[in-house]
Parts: structure tokens; C-alpha cells; sequence
């Protein structure tokens, strides 16, 4: 999670990164999109949730279900840091909306193998997985206003 964090923390739009700022800033964004305070408030609520969802699952013993939900956490931890790499740094909207539709079916995975070995687990993966729903729409839509990301509609 840490590693997935500072890649995050690497892609983020915000001042200390002026080019990724501005470039995000130009895109045309549905009226659905929450402002951005918004989504820092989110994602470390959902990635505290997988961490200690993550943490109990590896607490619990080994087992084909328990090593299936910390293979998918893994998987989905990872993909949360990637998926910054593609759509702000390499600014691949389309493959980025596909990677996010990818984390909802990795995410809804661990919830699932999860729930076969400690459900407060599974449960803490939850708002990840809906919050994930929302952010591939989002990112779908993002996509599809915006065929050139490198010169957004103004």
C-alpha cells in the first residue's frame, strides 16, 4: 500500500506538480465530478479501509481463500498507484477508464475470497469497490470528452 501510496502521491494534481495541475484543471469533466478536496478525502478513507482489511486477512491462517483475498488485495493495492501512472502521468484516458473497470472486478474479488475468511474484512473492502464504480464512470466520461487529452477542450 505504501508503494502504490507514493506512486499516487508522485501523480497527484495538485500544486507541487504544476504541469499534471494544469493539464487536469483544462480537462472537460462531467457536472458530476466532485470537486477536489473531495477525492482527498475519499481515497485515504477507502485505502485505510484495505489496510486493515489487507491486515486481518494476512493475521488469519493460511488457507486457499485467505491466500486468494491477499492476492487479490495485493492486486488491487497495486493497481490504485497504476492507474495515477496511466491517466495523470501518461495521460491514457481510455486504458486508464479500462484499468479502473479492471480494479472493480480485482476489488470485487478480494471482497469476495474475503468474505470466505473474515467478513470485516470483506466489509472494509466495500467503500473501495463502490468508490471504484463511481470513479469509472467518472473516468469514462472523462474519456469521452476529452479525445486529445494532451490539448483539452477548454
Amino acid at each position: 500500500m505504501g508503494a502504490s501510496a507514493l506512486l499516487g502521491r508522485r501523480n497527484a494534481p495538485d500544486p507541487s506538480h504544476p504541469n499534471i495541475r494544469r493539464w487536469y484543471k483544462r480537462l472537460d469533466k462531467p457536472a458530476f465530478t466532485p470537486p477536489d478536496p473531495v477525492f482527498g478525502a475519499v481515497w485515504p478513507i477507502v485505502e485505510s479501509g484495505l489496510a486493515i482489511g489487507g491486515y486481518r486477512l494476512l493475521r488469519r491462517r493460511p488457507s486457499g481463500n485467505r491466500n486468494l483475498g491477499v492476492a487479490l488485495w495485493l492486486l488491487s493495492t497495486g493497481m490504485i498507484g497504476g492507474w495515477t501512472e496511466l491517466f495523470f502521468r501518461k495521460r491514457e484516458l481510455g486504458v486508464s477508464a479500462l484499468a479502473s473497470g479492471a480494479m472493480i472486478a480485482t476489488g470485487a474479488g478480494y471482497v469476495a475470497a474475503a468474505a470466505r475468511v473474515d467478513r470485516p474484512a470483506a466489509a472494509l473492502g466495500l467503500p473501495f469497490v463502490g468508490w471504484l464504480g463511481f470513479a469509472t464512470l467518472l473516468a469514462e466520461q472523462v474519456w469521452q470528452r476529452n479525445s486529445n487529452p494532451d490539448v483539452p477542450a477548454s
